[in-house]
């Protein structure tokens, strides 16, 4: 693999940032539990949340067609399009300003990583 360790380790840094902010954050409003109605660590939960639920199946497609040697500029693609939108997604659901527009757009980014990611899958097994 020559492209996946470098988004692979991006996404791994951010994850860990997104931890320490939930962390940060019950600290100072010592809640050890759940959110306790606190919505500012409610989003942070989410956007830390979020975040593991999507950025693994997109990091796992991407690693699967470097394996297959696909185009590093398709990889570079998918690799750029997932850490872009898993960060706009977390910047707009961690802050207590609400931002739809960078959250729409990382949705957008992380699906887009996520859905050609799949399909050029597809392509390659069925020969394509």
């Amino acid at each position: 693999m020559t492209v996946t360790p470098l988004y692979a380790g991006l996404l791994g840094v951010f994850y860990i940032m997104l931890a320490a902010l939930v962390i940060r954050t019950r600290f100072s409003a010592r809640i050890a539990l759940g959110s306790g109605g606190n919505e500012l660590l409610e989003r942070r939960i989410r956007a830390h949340g979020n975040f593991a639920e999507y950025a693994p199946l997109g990091i796992v497609l991407v690693g699967i067609l470097d394996l297959m040697a696909i185009s590093a500029y398709l990889l570079h693609f998918l690799g750029i399009a997932l850490v872009a939108g898993r960060l706009l997604h977390a910047f707009s659901l961690s802050a207590l300003t609400k931002r739809p527009a960078a959250r729409i757009a990382g949705m957008l980014l992380t699906l887009t990583s996520v859905g050609v990611g799949s399909v050029v899958c597809l392509l390659q097994v069925a020969g394509v």
